[in-house]
């Protein structure tokens, strides 16, 4: 998740004490989801993206028709996007290319120092380890709006001549790829989002949800990275994920390090005490982190559970049996139906997304935060969740 934070790296505001979460009363479990809320989406980057496309919501709020309705307009791809000019990069000889894509949220970024600061260890630390063969490029896919485009534009001038390998950069607007995407997400956002008040502007947060029907065809895999993350390793080395996918995956995610799903799930545990969900691993289902994602997008288009679980009735289903109500967006979704279908996802090592913030673990949590937060072997993506800072070199 852009940003920081247990759900994906927002910077978080001090909640109230959770300590006597096991049995709550009502009064408590309102404040519980107050804190909560705050925590995820105050001063994050997360809200950065709303506030980009809240322009739009008024147009389109009540008008779009649920995913798989007959009615439904199919989105249409756009045509292969061309690099932005003179921000291409190339190491090498160009012969046959073969395509890596990633793809990262760049929103507001003329007003945030800090974001600025963010996108600059990701992309410096991406673009000088990412040693690719000499017909292998690195595409470089940014969500922005026209302001943050620009300051993108500078500094990727700056770091693109230090780059390893051939590099392209596309940039897809946050306003247009809003729009594609509220029909399909439109039924999530009561489950996965924080209220009516944010309702179409958080369509953005489930572009990862959505991806396989985003982009073009030709393009089969991609790698949606947030922001505030720091490289040690060469990124093809976490394609080569994709080949590690057990038959039926989709998706690949690691594990949420902090107990924020053992909290969200509270009452599903109350009533099934014997259940794994929200545990700590190994043995627990402690929910998914959105900080690093592997989709196989043609893997998501073929698949028909997937499909399915798109369409609002199989998410009011699941959301029930659960009692799951989120704030994270795709994590949220992804977590949840992790917990129904583990088959279509890959769970990539901690090493390839390793969460530093422990916000939970001072709110009513210590007593079992370390078996949640443990990582262990050389760490090849740090992820400042929650404004953490990152290791220096």
């Amino acid at each position: 998740m852009a940003g920081g934070g247990p759900g994906g790296g927002q910077s978080r505001r001090r909640g109230v004490r959770l300590s006597a979460l096991r049995s709550p009363p009502c009064a408590l479990l309102l404040a519980g989801a107050l804190a909560v809320c705050a925590f995820y989406y105050v001063g994050s980057g997360r809200e950065t993206f709303s506030s980009a496309t809240r322009r739009l919501r008024g147009g389109r709020a009540g008008a779009s028709v649920p995913p798989g309705s007959p009615s439904a307009a199919p989105l249409v791809p756009e045509a292969k996007a061309k690099p932005a000019d003179g921000l291409e990069g190339a190491v090498g000889a160009a012969g046959e290319e073969l395509d890596y894509h990633v793809l990262m949220m760049f929103t507001k970024a003329d007003r945030s120092p800090s974001l600025q600061a963010k996108g600059r260890i990701a992309l410096s630390s991406m673009l000088r380890l990412a040693k690719l063969d000499s017909n292998e490029v690195l595409n470089v896919h940014l969500v922005s709006e026209e302001a943050s485009k620009e300051v993108a534009k500078k500094l990727l001038r700056e770091l693109l001549p230090g780059a390893a390998c051939r590099c392209k950069v596309i940039f897809h607007d946050v306003g247009i790829l809003t729009e594609k995407l509220f029909p399909v997400v439109e039924a999530m956002q009561k489950h996965f989002s924080a209220g009516s008040g944010t309702y179409y502007g958080d369509a953005i947060f489930f572009l990862s949800v959505a991806m396989h029907q985003i982009m073009p065809q030709e393009i089969s895999r991609i790698i949606q990275l947030d922001l505030d993350l720091k490289y040690t390793a060469n990124i093809r080395e976490l394609f080569e994920e994709f080949d590690r996918f057990p038959p039926g995956a989709v998706i690949g995610l690691a594990r949420e390090m902090q107990p924020v799903y053992r909290h969200t799930f509270w009452q599903f545990r109350r009533e099934n005490p014997q259940s794994r969900v929200g545990d700590p691993p190994p043995e627990g289902l402690p929910g998914f982190n959105s900080g690093v994602m592997l989709l196989n997008l043609e893997a998501m288009r073929q698949s028909a559970l997937y499909r399915r679980l798109l369409e609002p009735a199989a998410l009011q289903r699941l959301t029930d049996k659960y009692h799951f109500r989120g704030h994270l967006g795709d994590q949220d979704f992804f977590t949840v139906a992790g917990m129904e279908h583990p088959e279509l996802f890959h769970v990539l090592d901690c090493t390839w997304n390793r969460q530093l913030c422990t916000w939970w673990k001072d709110h009513g949590y210590r007593d079992v935060f370390d078996a949640y937060f443990r990582c262990e072997g050389h760490v090849r993506i740090f992820h400042g969740n929650c404004n953490t800072p990152i290791p220096e070199d």
